[in-house]
């Protein structure tokens, strides 16, 4: 069986070395195939510029000290670690998360769609969706807000992904609902690894959701973590039951499909 799940904590902002350090605590004697973080997990969220932010972001080339430390912890847990961090691009700031294991980083998705605020920080993503493979089981990236476009995680699903990866920063009360809905109409298994507590910056303060959860590929939940604290939890899963999109006997969620009939 593949085991998978979710690391749900508070990245403190402006401060990569105490993130790093409570990622590390968390995971301390953890073992799993699959593990999830949040959103921005090596920066925090608010930010008021990108040169505010800058510093705290790193390249995707894996050498920068949050993308390290997680190679250092997939040896560790013997993981992939799929992490949302600030990416440093040539061309600016991207919000991405990092598919990582003992060999360093696999993958790197960046956010497609941006929620509110992250415009005025980040270069929407020009990637598209990613897939790794992993101890036999193939792994898809989103992150937070792509969950309110279907399109996201059926483009994932249609890629071939039987598991979809999906850090997030969650203030929107839907959202752990929706996956329920994405994990059985696209008939993938889904982790939402969400962050707990609130950030300020001036006079905005967001209030996160947490309520982490790995969801199977009939919309059953798993295991889920409560909306406040930090914790990891862990469900075992057969992937290849994804591979399956049989509905009853007569009906299946892909080849009853009608693209020429959606139009736009």
């Amino acid at each position: 069986m593949f085991t998978a799940g979710f690391v749900q904590f508070s990245p403190v902002r402006r401060d990569v070395g105490r993130n790093i350090s409570a990622v590390e605590g968390l995971l301390a004697g953890v073992r799993a195939d699959l593990l999830v973080l949040p959103e921005l997990a090596n920066s925090g969220y608010l930010y008021a510029s990108p040169a505010d932010l800058a510093p705290y972001a790193e390249a995707a080339s894996g050498c920068g000290p949050f993308l390290s430390a997680l190679k250092a912890l997939a040896a560790r847990t013997g993981a992939l670690l799929v992490a949302g961090f600030a990416e440093r691009g040539a061309e600016g700031l991207y919000n991405s998360a990092a598919a990582v294991d003992a060999s360093g980083v696999r993958q790197v998705y960046r956010k497609v769609h941006l929620f509110a605020g992250e415009n005025d920080l980040f270069l929407p993503g020009n990637g598209g969706f990613k897939i790794v493979n992993q101890a036999g089981a193939r792994v898809g990236m989103m992150i937070c807000f792509d969950w309110i476009f279907p399109e996201s995680a059926r483009t994932l699903a249609l890629g071939g992904a039987q598991i979809i990866a999906h850090p997030s920063n969650l203030v929107l009360p839907w959202c752990q609902s929706a996956m329920v809905t994405r994990s059985l109409e696209n008939g993938v298994f889904t982790i939402t690894a969400n962050r707990a507590g609130a950030e300020t910056l001036d006079d905005q303060t967001l209030a996160f959701t947490g309520g982490s959860q790995v969801v199977d590929n009939h919309g059953r939940c798993l295991c889920r973590a409560p909306a406040e604290g930090e914790c990891v939890l862990i469900a075992s899963f057969e992937p290849r039951e994804a591979d399956d999109k049989a509905v009853g006997q007569r009906n299946n969620l892909f080849l009853n499909r009608r693209p020429e009939m959606y139009g736009r």
